[in-house]
């Protein structure tokens, strides 16, 4: 790590790997929206079934709860930036959210790249490595803010040239990644989707995981644990919380979220 800082709810870092190990780069999913700048490697990034080629200049976009990993090829410098920061930011600004369209209104795992041809990727380098500076703690706040409201309309404006295109058609990867999204709750699991797809189990497994990053049932239990996180923070007690997010027995559920999250699950919820 180059570069790191967080403020409230945002956090921003510039990280270099010389070296690169593919086995530390895993399939996660975030609470927040993320801005993703590629400077250098040999890299394709997975969002939700789909594969984007990482070329010098590309720029990413990942909604909350959108599962995405970084898929490394090689031993290449692996060099990036990166912003997380909550939808609710820019409501001051921006009440209408319309900044956050590209974000918000689209499909999961559509559309999440940009490349340097459909955008100022200089000025984006500039605006991401002037919020990487060294200064004080308020002079470095108030870049983070300004330029992040300057790189989220650079987006918009490149989102609404890219929806004049047309719609391309989805692989058979995406197809399963969209029905998992659209029947998470329900009691799916891989012999179902195999027979679902006409595919073999061993096939059904290895297409998922070469689209996301991770295996069908880790996929889908990291879902079912990020939806749960939002239910208990709405105040929704944790038994219907497992319920809801479909897991059938409250042990499991209990013993996911321990372990992915590092604690117990009513911590989320709001004091009534």
């Amino acid at each position: 790590m180059l570069k790191e800082y967080s403020f409230e709810d945002i956090y921003i870092r510039h990280a270099r790997d010389d070296e690169p190990d593919e086995k530390s780069f895993t399939m996660h999913i975030h609470d927040k929206c993320e801005i993703y700048f590629f400077v250098s490697g040999d890299v394709e990034y997975l969002v939700e079934g789909s594969k984007y080629p990482l070329c010098e200049g590309s720029l990413m976009i990942i909604r909350p709860a959108e599962a995405h990993a970084p898929k490394i090829n090689g031993k290449s410098t692996y060099e990036r930036y990166a912003v997380n920061f909550p939808l609710e930011l820019v409501k001051n600004i921006d009440p209408e959210l319309r900044l956050l369209t590209p974000f918000t209104a689209r499909a999961l795992g559509k559309d999440n790249m940009f490349s340097e041809s459909e955008f100022d990727a200089e000025l984006v380098n500039k605006l991401f490595s002037e919020m990487c500076s060294d200064s004080d703690d308020y002079a470095k706040r108030l870049t983070i803010n300004t330029h992040l409201i300057t790189l989220l309309d650079i987006i918009y404006r490149a989102w609404n040239d890219k929806k004049k295109s047309k719609p391309k058609k989805q692989s058979t990867a995406q197809r399963i990644v969209t029905y998992v999204n659209e029947h998470l709750t329900e009691d799916i699991s891989v012999p179902v989707l195999a027979e679902r797809f006409y595919l073999s189990t061993s096939q059904l497994s290895r297409v998922f995981r070469q689209a996301t990053g991770a295996a069908p049932w880790e996929y889908i239990t990291k879902k079912r644990l990020t939806m749960a996180r939002e239910m208990l923070k709405n105040g929704i007690s944790a038994q219907e919380t497992a319920e809801g997010c479909g897991f059938k027995d409250y042990s499991v559920f209990y013993r996911a979220y321990v372990k992915h999250f590092g604690k117990a699950p009513r911590h989320n919820q709001i004091k009534q």
